[in-house]
């Protein structure tokens, strides 16, 4: 017989995959490493080393990825204003290739030919996580619990805890209903009373926001510093990435900022009804934009403009560490060299608007764009010219109609 073989899996600590070290274990004699990653969720990690080892595995990793995170993944995201299907914010979507990176890295560093997670067969995540373990180790053998076993309900799931003597944790008071996610970049909830789109989300089930007319009478006012498409400072205060959206989640979330409501078309097929808050998101996209609008070529922002739902839906579908986003990613760096300066935004009742920008790059011309007096500096008789060119082929199409 040959050593037992080992998996990585990605492990929260939580019923399902505690379910899932022991099916593992059970099921295919695997030595289960776990990984367990902080990526800003506002939980306690540590706990999850003693459910693992309770469980039996004897190597665990815990690893504070919220720097990474925000750095590597969602900054260079936030440069392309990326929203999939014009409203989400790719919060879940953008975590998924950091843990498909640490779950290969991982794997090779234990010796472990394959991995594990746990989601379903029904969404998204499934395809991310494979997808981006395929690119970074082509030979990675997957498990994917949730496509074969018949545990397809709590009941379930609770009764072979009971069978195994998986301890679970029974949390005192009301227990939400909602499957939920976070990290830095968003909350998100699904399933019970979501599940029909008529259902409006009742005000207890949100976690980082207060309701807008539940928010201060008076705006709050935030400077944000830009370097090259990054958010660097706020209030002239510097700030590590990561820092930056706690930040900006806190005080967001204070004033109702970042609540979402949607139906989206998931890569597998079905359309899913979700709820999320990206109070930090909300804000960055708007600042964001209005920095660009000052510093950035009018034909560049078009293209980017253009490019934006290609790079969304690339990311959404899971297709982070393929080539044609890198490509794109490049493109998109590019165009951020001179997008520097300053933008005052103010939240107030649910509300992000860009009341001023500022930077050395602009390419706001004042002597050009005043309606008063431009002493010379654009002719406006120039424009006569440059309308009848363009009017050339409607009137040319016109003239064919009659």
């Amino acid at each position: 017989m040959s050593e037992t073989k080992k998996i990585v899996l990605a492990y929260s600590g939580g019923l399902d995959t505690s379910v899932i070290v022991k099916w593992l274990q059970e099921t295919y004699g695997y030595e289960v490493v776990t990984f367990t990653a902080d990526i800003g969720q506002g939980e306690e990690v540590e706990p999850a080393r003693a459910k693992a080892e309770a469980l039996g595995v004897k190597e665990i990793y815990i690893e504070d990825l919220r720097e990474e995170f925000a750095r590597d993944y969602v900054f260079p995201m936030f440069r392309a204003n990326a929203i999939y299907e014009g409203e989400y914010l790719l919060g879940t979507s953008i975590a998924r290739p950091l843990i498909a990176k640490r779950l290969v890295e991982i794997a090779q560093q234990v010796g472990a030919g394959a991995i594990s997670h746990g989601a379903t067969g029904k969404g998204n995540d499934q395809v991310r996580f494979e997808l981006g373990a395929y690119a970074l180790m082509p030979g990675v053998e997957v498990v994917a619990p949730w496509r074969e076993w018949d545990l397809n309900s709590r009941e379930l799931l609770m009764a072979y805890c009971e069978e195994h003597n998986i301890p679970v944790e029974m949390k005192r008071g009301k227990k939400s209903p909602y499957s939920m996610d976070a990290n830095l970049l968003h909350i998100s909830y699904e399933g019970g009373n979501l599940e029909d789109p008529w259902w409006e989300a009742e005000e207890d089930m949100w976690r980082w926001s207060v309701a807008p007319e539940a928010a201060p009478d008076q705006p709050l006012y935030l400077e944000l510093t830009y370097e090259k498409g990054d958010i660097v400072a706020i209030d002239g205060k510097a700030m590590s990435p990561a820092t930056v959206m706690e930040y900006l989640n806190e005080v967001g979330g204070e004033h109702g900022v970042g609540r979402l409501d949607i139906v989206e078309n998931r890569y597998v097929g079905m359309k899913s009804r979700g709820c999320y808050e990206t109070p930090a998101g909300t804000i960055m996209l708007k600042a964001h934009r209005a920095i660009e609008s000052l510093t950035l070529d009018r034909e560049a922002a078009h293209l980017k403009d253009e490019l934006m739902p290609k790079y969304a839906k690339l990311i959404y579908n899971g297709y982070w560490w393929s080539p044609e986003r890198e490509m794109l990613q490049a493109a998109i760096d590019q165009s951020q060299a001179n997008v520097s300066g300053d933008v005052r935004v103010k939240l107030y009742k649910g509300s992000v608007s860009a009341v001023g920008r500022r930077s050395e790059q602009s390419l706001f011309d004042e002597r050009i764009a005043t309606f008063e007096a431009d002493e010379g500096a654009y002719n406006q008789k120039d424009a006569e010219g440059f309308i009848k060119l363009n009017a050339l082929r409607l009137k040319i199409a016109a003239l064919k109609r009659r």
